[in-house]
Parts: structure tokens; C-alpha cells; sequence
């Protein structure tokens, strides 16, 4: 694209980034790029930042094209790319929250990730602050209107589930806006992988969000092994992708059957349960945990995958098959599932472009985008798969959209396991004399995973991880507008975006 190679020809480009350039540009040069974003030019990737600097991943729309720009901040300040470009806008709120860096021009300066709860303001900035006594309430956007009522629900919920809190403002059973308030589960995770050794990142990294745990760990060890410039052995790039493929399939087939559930069809969700629970047990026989923890390193794999392990998986795969085509039935010809479903919680597919969402979110609404594909990495580059697209958007969609991801997850682990060979599964590390960084776009079941990291030696000096929830859980509360309350689980879980990816 013309436009991003103008961005680059503006600026700096500085050494020993890899795989994908990052750039050093002015204040004039970010604003630029802030007026592409709106322009729907360009995507936006990632915005985070360090104690004096900000950093904003960018990219074509069909994720072909990856750059990532750097702006100093000496004093402490930069331009607001959310006045121009929404998206970013709780991004640049969590900046300030942990570095002290202010966006200029912001349209919404409110605390993002800090709850007045933290001993110190701006842990990871320069000049940190003594945290107030009091910290005010926070203040919900207002709503005017006659005869509208407030709903405040979370952040502790009737179940075993992460927090959140979720103020509805209604009329009557109708939903007027949505406003949410994340940050309950920060755990501090940028703050632990500082000065952290790479094998102490990489099991922090797989913990960020554990039902993603494998596509976690990919994304920080590419980040890794591209900032070392290391080629991982064929064997462990074809396990990762397998581990990859039952890690989605897991999540997805619970997904399908717990939005039926919050549609009061219980028999989907026990039917959707046994098929995941066959997966997990799978996953735990041929590599050591049920959610493959702790077996994606950076240079390869922790461990090979037990003898045991592919006739469990072809066994759990073969029970998919026999049995998911009968509850795709079952789901499709249940007319009160359909009612329920069927034009619930749309989300414009221009917004899903404009937020770049990716995942069963943003291929629900029509946004052909998978990192797998683009800008893609190995072994999907030699195997077959489709990525299925709707446009509707609706939950009904995001269901079909997991279907159709079972289906395609069911084809590429048998093409794995085909296609595997003998070799090793992991080559030493490096230690560079000088500072390197590296940065990972990888897919997990929810959407596209980035990973950005500076090692200095074998310790790691800075590391950015950012969850597809990001760009997805502020379309949710576009999705609810105009639907009644008591639809609002259903239409969360069909989006079901991350609490603890989001809060990090």
C-alpha cells in the first residue's frame, strides 16, 4: 500500500526489528497516520507505549502489510490518534494509566486500567505519582432521554467467571447504550516481563489468558525467535499448529454450546460439552496438560508430543466428526433457538472494519481477515483451509462462523498429522550483543494475537501483548443497542472477548 510505504520513506527506521520494520517519525508523521486510520487506509494493529516513547502498530486492511512507528515523547505528551480514530481510545487511556504519557486532544481522558486502587499512579513511567487517598467514582457517560432507567450489573456475576461491570441505560426493556468498566483483573503483566528472563516471559505470556495459553505462547516465542533471527525446526512449527488447531476447536465447541445454553437450549450445550471434554483429554495425553501449557517455547517446543498422542487425537477427532453434523442439525431446525438468535446483537460490518475485528467477530460481519493467511506464518503456508465469512453479523452468524472454523480445524489437524515428520523439536537460544526486538501477529481462536518485545542479552527489557478483545469488546456495546435486556448474555457470549487478555 502507497500510503504505508510513505510512512516508512518519512522516518527512521531503526535497526534490529524484525520481521516487519519499525519507523521513527515526528508528531506531523503520527497524525498523518492517525488521518489514514480514519480514512480507512490503513488498520490499527496496536498502540502502546514505554516511559517516553509511544508506539502504534499499523497495517493494510487484508493484514498483507505490517509496520510499526515510534513517537518520543520528552515531555511527557502526544498526539491523540482516538480524536481521529475511536479505536484507539481506550489504548491511549491504559497509556496513561500505566506511563503518565498524555494524548493530546483526547476525546475521553478518563482512567482506563487504574480504578484509584493502585498505591502508586503510572507504575511503568518515569516519574511515578503517590496514588489519592480518595479516588473520585467514576463517571459513566450520561444519557438523556424520558423515561430512561439505569441497569448496573457486575462486576461480580451469578457465575465462575471473570469481572466486569456492565451499566445498562434503558427504556423500558430496550437498550438505549451500553457502557462498560474493564481493568478488574490487571494483573500487572508488562510490569512482571520487564528484566524477567525469556523463559520466565514465556510462561507469564501463556497466562495472560488461559484459554488461549497456546496462542499466547506462539505469539511471544515468534516474537522471540524473529528478534534472534532463529529458525525453529520443521517438527515444532507443525506441533504448534496442531496444538493450535485443538486449542480452537476446544474453545470453539464450548462456545457453541454455552450460547445455546444462554438461549435456554441446555441439550447443545451438555452434547457441545462431552465433544470439548474428548479434545482436553486428547490434548492432556499426547502433551502433558489439558490446555497444552507450558509446551510452546521460544525456539520450539518444551517437549515432543507422546507416543500415545496422535491416536488420541485422531480418536477425539474422529468422535467430532461422527456426532458435530447432527447437532449442527439439531441447531439449525430448533425454531426457538433460531428466534432467539436469529437478528440478535447485530454489529455493522463497517464498524467491524473500522475496529479491524478480527476472529468469528469480524468474519460474522464481513471482515475477511486471518492471520494465518495474513500477513501469515508457518505451516499454514502449505496448508489447506478456508476462512469462512458472513455478513450478517448477527449471533447466529458468530454461530455459524465457529461451525465452519470446527470444520476447518477438523480438515488441518488431519493434514498436520499427515504431513508430520521426524526431527527435533527445539534449537538453543541466542544472546545478542546489542539490544533486538521481534513482533509476532498470530491467530487465536478469538482473533489476531500481536506480541512486541526488546531483549537485551537473554533478559527481556520490554513486552507488549495485545489480545483481539481490545478492538472487540467496545462493538459489543454497539451490538446490544436496540436489543432488550435480557438478551445481553446471549449476545456477550456469542462474542465472548476476553476479561483477562483485555486487562493484562
Amino acid at each position: 500500500m502507497r500510503s504505508l510505504i510513505d510512512v516508512i520513506r518519512a522516518g527512521r527506521t531503526v535497526e534490529r526489528h524484525h520481521p516487519w520494520p519499525r519507523v521513527a517519525v515526528d508528531g506531523d508523521s503520527w497524525l498523518a497516520v492517525a488521518g489514514l486510520l480514519a480514512d480507512g487506509q490503513l488498520s490499527l494493529r496496536g498502540l502502546w507505549g514505554e516511559p517516553s516513547r509511544v508506539h502504534m502498530a499499523i497495517g493494510a486492511e487484508d493484514g498483507s502489510d505490517v509496520c510499526v512507528i515510534s513517537l518520543d515523547c520528552p515531555d511527557r505528551r502526544f498526539p491523540s490518534i482516538a480524536a481521529h480514530h475511536r479505536p484507539a481510545l481506550r489504548l491511549e487511556r491504559t497509556i496513561h494509566d500505566l506511563f503518565g504519557l498524555e494524548a493530546i486532544g483526547t476525546p475521553d481522558s478518563r482512567p482506563w486500567l487504574d480504578h484509584g486502587r493502585w498505591q502508586i499512579r503510572f507504575p511503568l513511567g518515569e516519574q511515578r505519582a503517590a496514588a489519592a487517598p480518595d479516588a473520585p467514582p467514576y463517571q459513566f457517560l450520561a444519557a438523556e432521554g424520558e423515561d430512561l432507567h439505569r441497569i448496573a450489573v457486575g462486576p461480580v456475576h451469578a457465575g465462575i467467571i471473570e469481572p466486569g461491570h456492565f451499566r445498562f441505560t434503558a427504556s423500558g426493556e430496550a437498550v438505549v447504550r451500553l457502557e462498560e468498566r474493564l481493568g478488574y483483573t490487571h494483573k500487572g503483566v508488562e510490569g512482571l516481563m520487564a528484566g524477567s528472563s525469556v523463559e520466565r516471559a514465556a510462561r507469564l505470556a501463556g497466562r495472560v489468558s488461559g484459554d488461549s495459553t497456546v496462542a499466547y505462547a506462539l505469539a511471544f516465542s515468534q516474537a522471540v525467535e524473529a528478534a534472534q533471527q532463529i529458525a525453529v525446526p520443521p517438527r515444532a512449527l507443525w506441533l504448534r499448529a496442531l496444538m493450535a488447531e485443538l486449542e480452537r476447536l476446544a474453545n470453539h465447541l464450548g462456545d457453541i454450546g454455552a450460547i445455546c445454553n444462554d438461549a435456554s437450549f441446555a441439550l447443545m450445550h451438555a452434547h457441545c460439552g462431552v465433544l470439548r471434554e474428548r479434545v482436553l483429554r486428547a490434548a492432556d495425553i499426547a502433551f502433558g496438560h489439558r490446555l497444552m501449557r507450558d509446551v510452546v517455547v521460544p525456539g520450539g517446543l518444551a517437549h515432543d508430543i507422546a507416543d500415545a498422542g496422535p491416536a488420541a487425537i485422531r480418536a477425539a477427532l474422529g468422535e467430532i466428526r461422527r456426532h458435530f453434523p447432527a447437532l449442527i442439525d439439531l441447531y439449525d431446525n430448533t425454531a426457538s433457538l433460531q428466534d432467539r438468535t436469529v437478528g440478535t446483537g447485530s454489529l455493522n460490518p463497517a464498524l467491524a472494519r473500522q475496529f479491524a475485528a478480527g476472529g468469528y467477530i469480524g468474519r460474522a460481519s464481513g471482515r475477511n481477515h486471518d492471520a494465518r493467511r495474513k500477513p501469515g506464518y508457518r505451516p499454514y503456508d502449505v496448508l489447506r483451509f478456508e476462512v469462512p465469512v458472513l455478513d450478517d453479523g448477527d449471533v447466529n452468524a458468530r454461530v455459524w462462523i465457529r461451525i465452519r472454523e470446527v470444520e476447518q480445524s477438523l480438515s488441518l489437524a488431519d493434514q498436520i498429522m499427515d504431513g508430520l515428520e521426524s526431527g527435533p523439536v527445539r534449537v538453543p537460544l541466542q544472546s545478542p550483543a546489542e539490544p533486538t526486538e521481534g513482533m509476532a501477529i498470530v491467530e487465536g481462536f478469538r482473533g489476531d494475537i500481536l506480541a512486541w518485545l526488546r531483549l537485551d542479552g537473554d533478559r527481556i527489557e520490554r513486552c507488549h501483548l495485545r489480545d483481539p478483545s481490545w478492538f472487540q469488546w467496545p462493538l459489543l456495546e454497539a451490538a446490544i443497542e436496540g436489543n432488550i435486556v435480557a438478551d445481553f448474555p446471549l449476545c456477550n457470549k456469542s462474542f465472548n472477548c476476553s476479561y483477562s487478555g483485555h486487562d493484562l
